[in-house]
């Protein structure tokens, strides 16, 4: 039997492991199946707590439910933090190796706010064929790939649907993209709605997609720091940032980081 910890950030939901010793090897089955919300604990992911390899306090693994590694996750590293500071009687400010580079983290209360890794990788109105029609999405890496399209009628969007078809589009192969809808409520707040890649469907919500948002958000509008985020979880998370022109720097994602419950499951083959 295995001990684990379920959490929740915003609504996206993990179960976490700490796997100091390294004696916890998952496959993609024994995750696809932990994942199982039938089955299994149900999740969107699983993290675990790993040592570090090039001296930072710790090294986090995340995994989609379909047993695909990711490079990071925004909900899932404020959840990470939370967890490695319990686990570990470690500090309030930490940081943690991912593969999408070095995290700095700073718990206060039930928040915590990220530092995140420097976005790339920015293009802003691509024209994309999407069910024989021409829509201006825009692209950023923050950590993972994202998309972002703007509409007018959040509710109105068929997230499952519309979020395939451009996560799987021509333009974005071969590695794909998540994709967020975003409808601006006022210069300062935006609301998103997530497609995430690896999971295959809507969640409520995606701290990389947020941030992703934000940032094409500031850009497109002109919108200084910081943004505040609605996501379909019912939170509101926030983005910080200095803007150089299309150049981002120190930018951080606060938001909630909550302990779920307890409890130990049999891995199984």
């Amino acid at each position: 039997m295995v001990k684990f910890q379920k959490m929740n950030g915003a609504g996206n939901d993990f179960v976490m492991f700490d796997n100091r010793d390294g004696a916890l090897q998952l496959s993609v089955r024994q995750i696809v199946r932990i994942c199982d919300r039938h089955r299994g604990i149900g999740a969107d992911g699983i993290l675990l707590v790993e040592p570090a390899q090039s001296g930072a306090d710790f090294r986090m693994r995340y995994y989609n439910s379909d047993g695909g590694e990711a490079e990071m996750c925004g909900n899932g590293a404020r959840c990470f933090a939370r967890f490695a500071h319990q686990v570990s009687g470690s500090a309030a400010k930490l940081n943690f190796e991912t593969q999408a580079g070095v995290i700095e983290a700073e718990i206060i209360d039930q928040l915590v706010t990220l530092t995140m890794s420097a976005p790339h990788d920015l293009l802003l109105d691509r024209a994309v064929e999407i069910d024989g029609e021409t829509a201006q999405i825009h692209f950023i890496n923050t950590g993972v790939p994202h998309a972002v399209e703007f509409v007018d009628h959040l509710e109105r969007v068929d997230v499952c649907k519309r979020g395939a078809a451009v996560r799987w589009h021509e333009a974005f192969q071969p590695r794909g993209t998540n994709v967020n809808f975003v409808k601006k409520l006022s210069n300062h707040v935006i609301a998103v709605r997530t497609y995430e890649r690896g999971v295959e469907g809507e969640t409520l919500a995606c701290g990389t997609g947020v941030v992703a948002a934000a940032l094409i958000h500031a850009l497109v509008h002109g919108i200084g720091s910081p943004i505040a985020v609605d996501v379909r979880g019912g939170e509101t998370l926030e983005v910080g940032f200095v803007r150089t022109g299309a150049h981002f720097d120190n930018v951080t994602l606060t938001g909630p980081a909550d302990f779920v419950f307890d409890g130990e499951i049999e891995i199984g083959g």
